[in-house]
């Protein structure tokens, strides 16, 4: 934490300008920008919550799903992230007052980043919280005001240079120290086959390694298809949420130019990927060694503690604070920076003073509410996210590829989105009402902001000035127009189809098999049998992967590098 805070400080001292503070000067390169991405999605939720679900019953779906969600990274730089890059401005939602010409969209965007990411920044507040406790026999009130003040502090002074600048490092710290202790686990255990294959004789989670992993009574999902509807709809929403949520699409406003958008887009893709598959199969190969612990958000903690050296489970317990504190420097700014430039200020009035006064308020705001709600992090964490899927989502594309949605409709359609996300999302939560798995609220709220949007811009005109401001989005910058970039843009598409190819023989030999002979259901010769829900899942990376490495391919073939050469 004293290294962060100070790595923090020193970046603030370059930080002279508002475009400094707020987009980093938009020099950022690929290595940041993939740094920034990974680390700010990153949370201790993702090691305290998610890794707890799949402890409890959830690994086989988890593991062998196949990567929707993070494709969003993919398709939102390509068809979003790099038209938002050319707009210069300073936040996504000034973005979205440019390109409607509209203070009241700009406006509302920016609530709807201070109330989703500020409820976003309370629970991974509380994670961090809950692990220094945890840790250092902290009392929770203290765990609270030492993790709120670690990462304020610099946020508040040096912005998003110094945000940056300690995400990177904290995304190497938290992936380094994950790989080692996931290898020492799983050697311990007799390699990855020999794991999975001992976590199928476990009675009291005998579904835990199937495709739908647990179900039935005591969860969620009555069935398998159920819990394959609700997987798949969670996927989607966060799929957009990688894709146009404000934590994630501001990024690209940092990037040096649109080729470091896409290429740090198909990075960020795999480095999510193949921590979750580690994170995620640990979390629920844990049970091999103890299946009884309680609560199962401690899981990855119990192991630092005792199944790998003091050293070993030090680092990783630093790499999970440091992903706590990466992804809560990143809402704070987002928050502060809606408030000074969305929400109040005028521009003409807006300076780095006003701008950190804004940041250190909001994070008071923050702290407040720590101490007031209760922590519930793995569920509050998926409700937060998939707000943005359905209130920016439909917004976020139609902006650049729409030529008929109107201001009124971008404002209403952002506000029908929330609110029809929220609301069900929240009455459900309370048990005023039960959902079916197929009208989760985030299909709710995005089928309420899609039909708002189409419905008001029959009824309205799109200006001349939103006109020609959507026809300059659509030219690309010269600059970009660069055969070298572009060649190392499509060989980064080449990555992923080279995923999709190596991904589904290396799941069905280390995971589908060691499955089947776990529960009897290799075939006859010994052989694997490819039909089950485990193969077949295993197999769907495979052109997931390979379909997206062409389209980007097409993509970056057509927009920059056949018009290079035309030129």
């Amino acid at each position: 934490m004293i290294v962060f805070i100070l790595v923090g400080l020193y970046a603030g001292r370059s930080v002279k300008r508002l475009d400094d503070y707020f987009v980093a000067g938009r020099q950022a390169p690929t290595i940041l920008i993939v740094g920034t991405l990974v680390a700010s999605v990153f949370s201790a939720s993702i090691f305290l919550g998610e890794a707890g679900f799949t402890y409890d019953g959830q690994l086989g779906p988890y593991i062998l799903m196949p990567g929707i969600a993070v494709i969003g990274y993919v398709y939102g730089a390509l068809f979003f992230g790099t038209f938002l890059r050319r707009s210069e401005a300073p936040t996504v939602a000034d973005f979205f007052g440019q390109r409607f010409d509209s203070q009241r969209v700009q406006k509302v965007a920016g609530l709807t980043i201070i109330i989703g990411l500020g409820g976003y920044l309370v629970v991974v507040t509380q994670g961090a919280a809950i692990l220094l406790s945890e840790l250092t026999g902290l009392h929770y009130f203290s765990a609270i005001v030492l993790a709120w003040l670690s990462y304020t502090v610099f946020t508040m002074y040096s912005g998003s240079k110094g945000v940056i600048l300690t995400d990177t490092l904290m995304f190497l710290l938290f992936c380094t120290a994950t790989v080692f202790f996931v290898y020492y686990i799983v050697e311990g255990m007799g390699g990855t086959a020999q794991a999975v294959e001992d976590l199928t004789r476990i009675k009291s989670k005998h579904d835990i390694a199937s495709w739908h992993g647990t179900i039935g009574s005591g969860t969620e999902w009555a069935t398998p298809v159920d819990y394959l509807i609700w997987s798949l709809v969670m996927d989607m929403s966060w799929g957009f949420v990688y894709a146009v949520g404000p934590w994630q699409a501001s990024r690209h406003l940092m990037a040096r130019d649109e080729h470091v958008v896409i290429r740090a887009a198909i990075y960020a893709c795999f480095a999510v990927a193949l921590m979750q598959i580690l994170i995620y199969g640990v979390g629920g190969l844990i049970n091999v060694a103890n299946a009884e612990i309680s609560p199962a958000e401690t899981v990855i903690i119990w192991a630092a503690k005792n199944l790998v050296p003091d050293f070993l489970g030090a680092l990783l317990l630093a790499g999970i604070m440091a992903a706590a504190l990466s992804s809560a420097s990143t809402f704070l700014s987002l928050v502060g920076f809606s408030v000074s430039n969305d929400v109040l200020s005028c521009k003409e009035e807006l300076t780095l003073g006003t701008s950190r006064l804004a940041m250190l308020a909001t994070g008071v705001v923050v702290l407040l509410l720590c101490l007031i709600f209760p922590p519930n992090i793995f569920w509050l964490m998926l409700f937060i996210g998939t707000v943005f899927a359905s209130s920016w989502g439909p917004v976020g594309f139609m902006s650049v590829w729409s030529k008929s949605i109107t201001a009124e409709a971008a404002f209403w359609g952002i506000i029908a989105g929330f609110f029809g996300n929220v609301i069900p999302a929240g009455l459900d939560y309370l048990g005023f009402i039960q959902l079916p798995s197929y009208l989760n609220p985030a299909v709710l709220g995005a089928g309420l902001s899609i039909t708002t949007i189409i419905l008001l811009s029959r009824v309205g005109m799109v200006t001349e000035r939103e006109i020609n401001y959507r026809k300059y989005l659509h030219r690309t910058p010269n600059e970009d127009h660069d055969p070298k970039k572009a060649k190392a843009t499509m060989l980064a598409s080449g990555f992923l189809i080279l995923y999709g190819l190596l991904m589904p023989p290396l799941l069905i030999n280390y995971y589908v098999i060691p499955y089947q002979r776990g529960m009897g259901q290799l075939l006859s010769d010994g052989s694997v049998n490819l039909l089950t829900g485990e193969s077949i899942l295993a197999m769907l990376t495979a052109p997931v992967y390979i379909i997206l490495g062409l389209i980007v391919g097409k993509v970056v073939s057509n927009r920059y590098h056949l018009a290079a050469r035309r030129r």
